[in-house]
């Protein structure tokens, strides 16, 4: 194969991405890597020989057919045409992929006589055990004993096992770097660019995460995963896709738990929180950023402010006064005593400006336009150049204030422009979800024109003008 396996990886994210069937993934593997049908199936499914050799195994002992016995090595044969199946093996690879021979690139061109190698069985034997350690060692205990040098011989194959590893470290480290450049990218790029990058370093971390690694390498790989998935799941939840959102944050919150890094399980629970926040129920973000809270067990760090602050503004949604005031005391006293440089061009940082963009929408929702004019005074400026979702959430929080102080028809102005200014890419549908408020809690009797306005632009088809 010309190309590198994360160009098949690449293709299949799109195909995730973009809704493709299976057929059209494999088309555009084969006609951009050059590999055969065959191999083009397995890259579309993300499975390594090992997973497929596996997943074949299982198939035949679901519906009671005789295995066919292949081992990884067999199947790269089968992929890179240097062998043809059997007849037999053909038809259990169709049951397998869930198309017919022509579609696996096997409908000619072989005789049903030849056969692959035949497997033959051999009794277990020690691994590796080398000559001088099957004769007795002079003046070695128990020499006569045969299960001594079988015993030392399995003890050193396990030891290689727990030692083993598919990743290097320089692996590990590019991985990280990719890892950092996502985090950073994805504060300023467009949800559907950074959809494809996400799923693309997912493809790849999983299929390292598929081989057997050292249990801190592990560890790492299922926090690269739970980062990488609540990144994408945020995206989706900025386009609107809150079924496919949801999944991913499930995905998230289990990966998170497998590395058992605290803070990390944490802070996936605080972003799921989102989701229902800004679509419903808020009884679901409620539990769930009360979680978080527990989670952090009132340890002073941004994620424990991150989770305060999420609560903070869900309590004042709920009309819980009291409740989101103590919230917003504890989330500032955290923040304070955290004592952590929170990089603010990186996504999964929580810096003291988007502590006070969850500030705002706490005293938004109170009411309290005072202090939440102070709060979205101070997060806008630390937002220079103004574009992105995040200042464009504050412009609209200022439009609820005016809404608040009976200044509905600059209110609703207000949000119109803010909504227009945000370049096309990023004018997603949480964007138009928070516009919408505004005129929700303008009382319909006092409604202007701009509030009439504002509704029909956002019932354009993506908020088009």
């Amino acid at each position: 194969m010309g190309h590198k396996p994360s160009c098949a990886a690449s293709t299949r994210a799109r195909a995730l991405v973009n809704g493709w069937t299976i057929d059209m993934a494999v088309a555009a593997i084969v006609e951009c890597c050059g590999v055969t049908r065959l191999r083009a199936h397995r890259f579309a499914r993300g499975w390594t020989r090992a997973r497929a050799v596996s997943e074949l195994i299982a198939l035949c002992d679901g519906l009671a057919l005789d295995r066919p016995n292949p081992d990884a090595e067999q199947l790269g044969a089968w992929e890179r045409s240097a062998r043809m199946p059997r007849a037999q093996t053909i038809d259990l690879l169709c049951r397998l992929y869930r198309t017919d021979a022509q579609g696996l690139g096997l409908s000619g061109g072989y005789r049903a006589d030849v056969c692959s190698p035949v497997t033959v069985f051999t009794p277990p034997v020690a691994p590796d055990v080398p000559v001088t350690e099957r004769a007795a060692a002079p003046g070695s205990p128990d020499v006569s004993d045969p299960f001594d040098a079988v015993a030392r011989a399995h003890r050193r194959a396990i030891e290689r096992t727990l030692a083993s590893t598919t990743l290097t470290t320089g692996e590990l480290e590019s991985l990280d770097g990719k890892l950092l450049t996502l985090r950073r990218d994805y504060v300023s790029d467009p949800p559907m660019v950074m959809l494809a990058r996400l799923l693309t370093t997912l493809e790849e971390v999983r299929q390292y995460s598929e081989e057997r690694q050292p249990a801190l390498v592990q560890v790492r790989l299922s926090e690269m995963i739970a980062v990488l998935s609540t990144l994408t799941a945020d995206a989706l939840m900025k386009l609107g896709r809150k079924e496919q959102a949801r999944d991913w944050y499930g995905t998230g919150k289990s990966a998170a738990d497998d590395s058992g890094n605290r803070e990390l399980r944490t802070r996936v629970r605080v972003q799921a929180a989102m989701l229902p926040f800004y679509y419903g129920p808020l009884t679901e973000a409620a539990a769930l950023a009360h979680e978080a809270v527990l989670l952090n067990r009132g340890r002073p760090s941004a994620t424990g402010a991150f989770a305060a602050a999420a609560e903070a503004r869900i309590k004042a949604r709920q009309g819980d006064e009291d409740g989101a005031r103590a919230s917003i005391a504890q989330a500032r006293g955290l923040f304070e005593r955290s004592r952590q440089a929170a990089l603010e061009d990186d996504a999964w940082a929580f810096p003291y400006r988007r502590l006070q963009l969850y500030l705002s929408g706490a005293f938004t929702a109170l009411g309290d336009t005072v202090q939440a004019g102070r709060a979205q005074e101070e997060a806008l400026r630390l937002y220079p150049d103004h574009t992105g979702i995040d200042p464009a959430l504050l412009r609209l929080e200022q439009a609820m204030c005016l809404v608040r102080q009976r200044s509905v028809s600059e209110a609703c102005q207000l949000a119109r422009d803010t909504y227009l200014a945000v370049p096309g890419d990023h004018r997603t549908q949480i964007l138009g979800t928070r516009a919408a408020d505004v005129i929700k809690i303008t009382p319909k009797e006092a409604r202007p024109r701009a509030a009439r306005e504002l509704g029909e632009l956002l019932a354009l088809p993506s908020g088009g003008t």
